[in-house]
């Protein structure tokens, strides 16, 4: 410290302002939310819009606006996206807000209440009992006991004295003192701590991989397929220049999975809004899956599992003599008041009573570790620890086989200059309601759980036993090398003295490991650990970093609503798994067809508007309803193999039977749109076998749901053809549909055994690799 600040004066005007000037001011360096900018940025610079943009731009130049309709669906996408995670910045914004406090500072000798950023280098801040410490400060007056746990993870408290340093994040639990500030914004500890964590994290969904792996593969392939075939529809079948765009364009919409990508982004958006009202706030539309594939939970225990608040579990007599103890410790609490949390603890349980005159007292101390207090007519006694007040007699009581329980006070009566113990208070970290029955919960859906914190090894082997969580192995690793640490993180589930760097260190090699991790945490120390987690979530009671970097936030801090969370997870993906196979069957048929018919020297058999009919009633309208189907099965860790394996059999059969139609359309002297027409039946009809397939075994829903379907599909095709330019069915067409769909029934039965027997095993590796 450069600069000694006269505590009873504080800084002069003069000497702020200069400050000020310097830019010693204290400005708020928590980790933030993401910008509306950057969100709106994040969620429209993306490659599918992209590619939808320059194939709508198409569209336009060439004045076919009716075949425009697929922009909608882009539109859509990006809305839903960016209105949730701005939803979800503001709700945090506004918990950051609410926590700001304002502090008493010295000024010009008198005492005046500011802003956090009004603060200066060198202020003297007055803190007292519940005062949070907002800026790292050295103790210039007075004696407090301060409270680490938002940022050490340790319970205990620790008594600082003039001199000493205080750190941000930390609580006056007793005493008060006055506190010269040393450091201001990114200078401070927490600061320090979590600027490592102010970077864009990439969210782990295998949702999100899946299609953006599925989007790569078409950007790469679209564009020279697409020059490849408006050549052949321009040059070759000699269309004119706007027919062989909106042909081209036809071929390419069909390749992308926009669909798809919609129904992602809304049902993951109703189970959003489904847990918003259960209080969960979501971060990020794919926060809900990260949730649901975890199979390793780690927590941090202060503030955590346990609330940071201390309660009498129990009281064991050491005497036979009959002493009124609710008595005694009543008018002990009484007598010391809140002097710190020990003695509140102490207090909600005995109550305060003041029926005897206090003769003498000697307050608690760190140092002292006991307190003693003489009533008139009562007598007097001593309340501490044991080990101090029994000394070499602590063996005699037998009180060490209760360390274990928690934190032991001894109440004894002196008498004569005699200690005569009376009882021990068995005073514990009060444990979160619901914690119990969502670890148990977790248990039995065979996730690994571990606890992870700065406290003492056996303090939380404790409250692991109170849970029942069956953990035994515990390790120290404060003075472990990270490579030591590296190695112990599949040896143990408790881990204690741990750093915050080294809570990042045993996430990191978890995911080394091939765990996926969760992280559950509420103060600063934290903040690396959810940061890098695949799957975070913070309580709305812990500190302000916390909540910014976590994907879930529990506005109630109820456990209860934990494995909901997971259910609502699994039930979106494994519905968006079965239902993205109808959306694949599109983009491989579309891409296959695209590939023929830049070879062969034919018309390319659809129009934009035509795929939006097939592609509303065959895929998207029953994929968002199916997607919406309870569904609580175990997730599938292969969803890029499966959908493809559900969909390779159905594609082929539309592939064959749309190259049936064009051949049949050739020797047969049919219209443009009387080949149109066909196709588009023959290709719904197919469609609509591979959702029976996918919606077995049937049930009154789903049946009706396909019933239905196909009935707005005819009534499509019947009542709109100027619309979606299709043909009248004469007796000639009719008859070739019929063959059509006689064929079809045993054509995809073949295909699907075909491939389930020969094919299956080599995708799947293909796809995997």
């Amino acid at each position: 410290m450069n600069y000694t600040t006269d505590t009873n004066s504080g800084l002069s005007f003069e000497q702020v302002e200069l400050r000020k000037n310097k830019g010693l001011i204290h400005y708020n360096s928590d980790v933030p939310t993401k910008t509306i900018g950057q969100i709106i940025l994040f969620n429209v610079f993306t490659l599918f819009n992209l590619l939808n943009l320059c194939l709508g731009l198409l569209i336009f130049f060439v004045g076919s606006y009716k075949n425009l309709l697929f922009l909608g669906v882009v539109v859509c996408n990006t809305a839903i996206s960016i209105i949730q995670e701005i939803r979800a910045k503001i709700e945090i914004d506004k918990l950051s807000l609410i926590s700001q406090t304002k502090v008493d500072v010295i000024r010009d000798g008198k005492k005046d209440t500011i802003a956090l950023d009004k603060i200066v280098l060198d202020d003297v801040i007055s803190y007292k009992i519940g005062n949070q410490v907002v800026v790292d400060s050295i103790i210039r007056k007075g004696v407090v006991e301060v409270n680490e746990a938002f940022i050490t993870g340790e319970s205990n408290s620790l008594l600082k004295k003039e001199g000493d340093i205080i750190l941000s994040g930390s609580f006056i639990v007793s005493g008060n003192c006055l506190g010269q500030v040393i450091h201001v914004g990114e200078d401070n500890y927490t600061s320090k701590i979590s600027r490592d964590a102010k970077y864009i994290k990439k969210v782990n969904s295998i949702l999100l991989k899946s299609l953006n792996q599925i989007i790569k593969l078409v950007s790469i392939v679209i564009i020279p397929i697409g020059l490849l075939l408006f050549v052949n529809q321009f040059l070759i079948v000699k269309n004119s220049f706007s027919d062989a765009i909106v042909n081209v364009v036809a071929a390419l919409i069909a390749m992308i999975p926009e669909g798809l990508v919609l129904l992602t982004s809304t049902v993951l958006a109703v189970s959003s809004i489904k847990l918003a009202r259960k209080n969960v706030l979501i971060g990020q539309l794919h926060s809900i899956e990260s949730l649901a594939r975890v199979d390793t939970i780690c927590f941090d225990k202060t503030g955590t599992l346990t609330e940071g608040i201390m309660e009498v579990k129990d009281y064991i007599s050491l005497t036979n003599k009959k002493y009124d103890v609710n008595l005694i410790m009543s008018e002990i609490c009484c007598a010391f008041e809140l002097e710190n949390e020990t003695m509140a603890s102490l207090c909600k349980y005995y109550g305060c009573s003041n029926n005897y005159k206090v003769v003498d007292k000697i307050p608690f101390s760190s140092d002292r570790k006991y307190s003693k207090i003489k009533f008139e007519r009562l007598g007097s006694f001593i309340l501490g620890a044991p080990d101090i007040i029994l000394k070499d007699r602590l063996e005699d009581y037998n009180i060490n086989k209760y360390n274990e329980e928690g934190r032991i006070l001894l109440l004894a009566e002196e008498k004569y200059q005699e200690i005569y113990p009376i009882g021990l208070i068995i005073i514990q970290d009060k444990i979160r309601p619901n914690v119990l029955k969502t670890i148990d919960y977790f248990k039995k859906e065979k996730v690994n759980v571990k606890i992870i914190s700065g406290d003492n090894p056996v303090t939380i082997l404790n409250i692991a036993k109170r849970l029942n969580l069956g953990l035994n192995k515990y390790k120290d690793v404060s003075k472990l090398t990270d490579k030591q640490l590296e190695n112990c993180v599949e040896k143990y589930n408790i881990f204690g003295r741990v750093s915050p760097f080294q809570k990042k260190i045993i996430i990191k090699a978890l995911q080394r490991r091939g765990h996926t991790v969760a992280m559950i945490g509420d103060g600063v120390n934290d903040v690396l650990a959810l940061k890098e987690a695949d799957s975070s979530i913070a309580l709305n009671s812990g500190s302000d970093a916390a909540r910014n970097v976590s994907e879930l936030v529990l506005l109630d801090n109820n456990f209860d609503i934990m494995p909901m969370i997971v259910s609502e997870g699994r039930q979106t993906i494994n519905n968006i798994e079965r239902s993205a196979s109808l959306f694949i069957v599109k983009t491989i048929y579309a891409t296959l067809l695209a590939v023929i018919f830049t070879i062969v020297p034919l018309e390319y058999p659809f129009i934009p508007i035509q795929l939006t009919l097939t592609s509303s009633f065959t895929i998207g309208i029953p994929s968002f309803i199916l997607a919406l189907e309870p569904n609580n099965e175990p997730l599938s860790k292969n969803f890029f193999v499966n959908i493809f394996a559900k969909a390779i059999p159905t594609a082929f059969a539309i592939v064959i039977n749309v190259l049936l139609v064009v051949i049949l359309g050739k020797v047969l002297n049919m219209t443009e749109n009387q080949v149109s027409t066909l196709s588009v039946i023959i290709t719904g009809f197919t469609a609509f076998l591979h959702l029976y397939r996918i919606c077995k075994p049937l049930n009154k829903l789903r049946t009706t749901l396909i019933l239905t379907l196909i009935a707005f599909f005819t009534f499509g095709i019947v009542g709109f053809k100027n619309l979606f330019s299709l043909a009248f069915l004469n007796l000639k067409m009719t008859i070739i549909i019929i063959i059509l769909f006689i064929n079809t029934l045993i054509l995809l039965q073949i295909l699907v055994w075909v491939f389930d027997k020969y094919l299956s095993k080599y995708v799947q590796r293909l796809m995997k690799d």
